[in-house]
């Protein structure tokens, strides 16, 4: 699975970690997300990351 940063705060979503605030437990994928997820850093909507590549 892959992680994802957000391009305004550089936060990165690690699906090995989850989201604990947005209560998304580990080994949700990105793509598995509610579309009303948002940066745990700054708000931001999930259009606003992109891939890290490996």
């Amino acid at each position: 699975m892959d992680r994802h940063e957000c391009r305004i705060c550089w936060y990165v979503y690690d699906p090995a970690e989850g989201d604990e605030i947005a209560q998304i437990p580990p080994g949700a994928a990105f793509d598995d997300l509610p579309e009303d997820w948002r940066c745990p850093g700054c708000e931001a909507e999930k259009a606003a990351f992109l891939p890290v590549p490996e």
